[in-house]
């Protein structure tokens, strides 16, 4: 007999309980094909760069670079015993996930590599703070402690009326208020809305040109005067250093070069006092690379940017200026009339760099990789101290200059501090690329869509022509969030 009894009401959830996690075991196939593909590349590509790679070539042995540095015995003893235990501890444990999605391994290699030029792996890879307790790493922490305290008198209310009152105000605002009106109009002849820079930029660069052209001097050899006077050759020669007078010692001077006259008929010296007071630069108004950028970084604090004093360990100083329009720190540096340039110390001289470390009156930061974009062609060991060490110093130097801000500025500066981060990173990340340490992003990309094409069937694919094409299911390897803006 027929009954009239419903049909039994489907499971629904169950039902999609089951299709979903058909769809994620799927999806996890397809990521692990990737990661593995992505993984032996990777490892194809370091094999050759590993620890246990050969001895270094002769003109970069480390010898070479110990002679270059000064450095110690001891201190080139427990760098190489760091490589040897560093080297035991990869070749064990090989390659493993990092907190950086494009670390090589986060064994813990030396500062140093095989070749005497700092690794990718001791850069990319997470360290902790650890506090100095060798010779070297406090001496070190001395010399960053007296680094720091020299942009704290570009807040002396005094100095700053003082280089107010040097620069021809009317003449830099009118030639930086034409620049900026040139910029606007070719960005609107450009359809932008945005100008390459910012007028307070534009002032900068225009006080740039007149304190190199119009206000400050270079001493190499400083001139005989007395030659110079009678209008006779008037080159000199180093005769070495001497005790400053009572009066150069109270203007400030630190040390006395001496110098005499080549002409054998005059031996005349002169006397070349290397001062360091802001104030009395600003009278001498002569010097080289660092009485240059001492009193530019004062000059433009003056009017009202905020600087860095940035110190080169191979005898070099230069400036930073926080650019409003742009919203990162600007390399200028005064002397070579340079303006966003950072490449132009390796890349246009060819110099080998070890540290770049940038102080202001609210912080410090290590921005080396801003201007050694290939530390594999123009990076210097950094030996001075282990790089936890150095990250405990930077840390304790900068919660020294902040101490005293307000919760407001404090957010604000470590916001600062994560978009510069990310922006070395960024140059970090295209030289291992270029170096073909690591793929790019876009490669991956594409791995991952032939492989995810693979596995669908002809009738689930898209036409050519749909501009709905899907997207890679993995977000494991985006565009990176912050692209160069060098202004070169």
């Amino acid at each position: 007999m027929a009954t009239n009894n419903p049909p039994p009401i489907p499971d629904v959830a169950a039902w999609a309980r089951g299709l979903t996690d058909k769809y994620v075991e799927r999806i996890d196939m397809k990521r692990s094909a990737v990661n593995s593909k992505h993984a032996e590349a990777l490892a194809s590509r370091t094999r050759n760069l590993s620890l246990d790679s050969p001895a270094p070539s002769p003109q970069l042995s480390s010898s070479t670079f110990g002679d270059q540095k000064g450095g110690s015995s001891s201190s080139s003893s427990r760098h190489t015993s760091s490589r040897a235990a560093a080297s035991s501890s990869s070749s064990s444990s090989g390659l493993r996930k990092s907190k950086s999605k494009y670390a090589l391994s986060t064994s813990r290699e030396p500062e140093v590599g095989p070749d005497g030029l700092p690794g990718y792996s001791a850069r990319s890879t997470a360290k902790v703070p650890t506090q100095p307790t060798d010779s070297e790493s406090i001496k070190f922490r001395r010399l960053l402690q007296a680094l720091a305290m020299v942009p704290q008198k570009y807040e002396n209310p005094g100095l700053l009326d003082e280089a107010l009152a040097v620069i021809p105000l009317t003449r830099i605002y009118a030639e930086a208020e034409e620049e900026h009106q040139v910029m606007q109009v070719e960005a609107m002849s450009l359809g932008k809305e945005k100008t390459k820079w910012g007028y307070q930029d534009c002032v900068i660069t225009a006080l740039m040109k007149w304190f190199k052209r119009d206000f400050f001097t270079f001493v190499g050899d400083p001139p005989c005067q007395r030659c110079y006077a009678e209008r006779r050759p008037y080159e000199t020669r180093s005769i070495g250093a001497t005790q400053p007078t009572e009066e150069e010692r109270a203007r400030g001077a630190s040390r006395v070069e001496l110098y005499q006259c080549k002409n054998e008929q005059c031996g005349n010296q002169e006397r070349f006092a290397r001062y360091s007071d802001v104030w009395v630069l600003m009278q001498e108004r002569r010097g080289r690379c660092g009485e240059w950028a001492n009193v530019f970084t004062m000059l433009c604090r003056a009017l009202g940017s905020r600087v860095r004093w940035v110190w080169n360990s191979e005898d070099h100083v230069f400036t930073e200026v926080f650019s409003e329009h742009a919203n990162r720190w600007i390399h200028v540096d005064v002397l070579e009339e340079a303006f966003d340039k950072p490449r132009l110390y390796t890349e246009g001289w060819g110099k080998k760099i070890g540290y770049c470390l940038a102080f202001s009156t609210d912080g410090v930061a290590d921005v080396t990789r801003r201007y050694v974009r290939n530390p594999r062609k123009y990076g210097l060991p950094r030996t001075k101290c282990p790089e936890e060490v150095l990250l405990y110093i930077l840390n304790e130097l900068r919660a020294k200059r902040r101490e005293n801000l307000s919760a407001d500025d404090l957010k604000r500066l470590e916001k600062e501090d994560r978009e510069e981060e990310r922006e070395l990173e960024y140059y970090e990340r295209k030289s291992m690329i270029d170096d073909g340490l690591i793929e790019p992003r876009s490669s991956t990309r594409r791995e991952g869509e032939k492989s995810r094409h693979r596995t669908v069937g002809p009738a689930e694919r898209r036409p050519r022509g749909d501009v709905k094409a899907a997207q890679p299911e993995s977000n494991m390897l985006e565009s990176p969030e912050r692209m160069e803006q060098d202004g070169h």
